[in-house]
């Protein structure tokens, strides 16, 4: 019998809620585990995503004290699904830039190791020593890119999201006076606040902001209505619609556009150059097309990878 949709809603509050559970577990994906192996997960979880042999020639140029352990350790803050989260069993760490991350270390001739903090933790992180590699949905802005280099590796926007069938008619430009869900540390923080700041110049209601720090919290908050809307980056907007059984909606095309970047330490030698050679030898034998496809994000696929830093 096919699902109602009310159904479908109760199943993805009830898959939620495990979710919720799982976020503050630590848990580092490693040792070969197949981020599709949890049904319902990955949108495409059909899609094969080939081995990655290690290309010897790239991995020659990893600083030797990365090379020493035979692992390469990234933080990720997994609470950003699709694109870093924790899977239902609430220890291993999922989506599609754990895959890329997976792929780009393997090409390197070692193991990648995800160690979970909070996000605004990482780039120090790096900067320390704690964390070799950063692949947390860092938006390649000047900021970062003055502090560590960032290898560009998806294309994302701001999408504006709504419950499915909304009568608010809501837009980017008429969030005054509307309840708007963000996730605390995004590039979205900045967003709501600038627009809120133009409501009350004009003088227009407010918005009522709410910022939640796990992206997973906040697509919860609107689809249980207590938002009017969120805005989150366009691949977990699209990500939300897929899971929510189809309780949410995108409203209009993402704006703002910007990279992905994998963040990296300065000055380690050849370090950052190999890690983009890696992640184009990904891009040019189709591996990084199948990884994006399986979490059902392709429209922010980029051809080249580049530096900003």
């Amino acid at each position: 019998m096919t699902p109602t949709r009310a159904g479908r809603s109760f199943a993805w509050l009830a898959a939620a809620a495990l979710l919720l559970a799982g976020c503050g577990v630590g848990g580092d994906g490693s040792g070969g585990t197949d981020p599709g192996a949890a049904a319902g997960i990955a949108p495409g979880a059909d899609v094969v995503v080939p081995p990655v042999d290690a290309n010897d020639a790239l991995a020659a140029r990893v600083p030797g004290e990365i090379r020493a352990d035979g692992r390469l350790t990234i933080g990720i803050e997994p609470t950003y699904p699709p694109n870093e989260f924790t899977a239902p069993d609430g220890t291993t760490v999922v989506g599609m830039g754990v895959d890329l991350g997976r792929a780009v270390a393997d090409r390197l001739g070692l193991t990648a190791e995800f160690a979970t903090g909070q996000f605004s933790g990482i780039i120090p992180g790096i900067q320390g020593g704690r964390y070799e590699a950063g692949i947390s949905s860092f938006t390649a802005n000047p900021e970062r890119a003055a502090v560590v280099d960032m290898v560009g590796y998806f294309s994302a926007g701001t999408s504006l999201v709504v419950r499915t069938g909304n009568p608010l008619g809501v837009r980017p430009d008429e969030l005054c006076g509307r309840a708007v869900g963000v996730q605390a540390g995004t590039v979205q923080v900045e967003d709501v606040a600038a627009r809120n700041a133009d409501c009350t110049a004009s003088g227009r209601e407010p918005i009522a902001v709410t910022e939640l720090l796990a992206q997973t919290d906040v697509t919860l908050a609107l689809a249980t209505s207590r938002i009017d809307a969120m805005l989150a980056d366009s691949p977990v907007a699209s990500y939300a619609v897929t899971t929510t059984g189809g309780m949410v909606e995108v409203v209009g095309a993402p704006y703002d556009t910007a990279p992905y970047g994998i963040a990296l330490s300065k000055d380690r030698g050849g370090y950052t150059d190999a890690v983009r050679g890696a992640l184009q030898t990904l891009i040019d034998d189709g591996t990084y097309r199948a990884i994006l496809d399986r979490w059902n994000v392709a429209d922010g696929a980029i051809g080249t990878a580049e530096v900003s830093g």
